[in-house]
């Protein structure tokens, strides 16, 4: 075990205490019922960044940490902001379509949860990992000096690769079971929860990426495409 490894598993305690411990959880919980998108922005931006940097330090040996690391934990934290917005919204939906007769099980608390997740990550969860894999090119672009244009990122997709693990296999073997487990807790701590859980996907996303899903460096021709 290296250095890295060491102050990486004291962070991951130190959030994870916070989290465990009544007198500091009710503060967080008071501060996130007020400040709801900030709250979202600075869980995810700790702490999936943290699964990204486990992650490639998984695949590399190392941990790399430089300005893309900054970057990266800003995309984290806007998906933070609209996972805290569509939680509600996928979770009340579902609810309200059981009240309408437009699904089954009007009432029970399980099948809301399944309903909502499984809706939530058929339909939001594509184009959210679309806008990520898409910020993550034009991160990695500008750290390697490339001008790339909005069309050059797009082509620089694997889709076949893409579609099928990230929006197939993730999505349903992945987040679909881990949300609706989420969608059973106390609604003012699903954040949270989420957030934890995205450490488990950026070491997935990481093997991925050692098998070979991360799209080809940008040519020149797509540059000016």
């Amino acid at each position: 075990m290296k250095k890295g490894d060491i102050i990486w598993a004291l962070l991951f305690l130190v959030a994870l205490t916070l989290f465990l411990v009544p007198s500091t959880r009710e503060m967080i919980l008071s501060a996130s019922n007020v400040h709801h998108y900030i709250s979202g922005f600075i869980k995810f931006a700790i702490l999936a960044t943290m699964g990204d940097v486990l992650g490639k330090r998984i695949v590399s040996g190392e941990y790399l940490l430089s300005s893309k690391t900054a970057w990266s934990a800003l995309v984290w934290g806007i998906i933070g902001c609209m996972v805290t917005l569509v939680f509600p919204v996928f979770m009340g939906g579902a609810g309200q379509a059981q009240a309408g007769h437009l699904l089954p099980f009007f009432e029970v608390p399980v099948a809301q949860a399944i309903f909502g997740s499984s809706i939530m990550n058929l339909t939001f969860a594509p184009a959210m990992n679309t806008f990520h894999r898409l910020a993550d090119l034009w991160i990695e672009s500008k750290y390697n000096r490339e001008n790339v244009t909005f069309k050059g990122l797009i082509n620089r997709i694997d889709l076949g690769t893409f579609v099928t693990f990230n929006w197939l296999k993730v999505g349903i073997f992945f987040w679909i079971p881990v949300h609706s487990i989420v969608f059973l807790l106390p609604e003012d701590i699903r954040v949270a929860v989420a957030a934890f859980s995205s450490i488990a996907l950026g070491i997935i996303l990481s093997f991925a990426a050692k098998k070979g899903s991360e799209p080809a460096k940008i040519t020149e021709e797509e540059e000016l495409a």
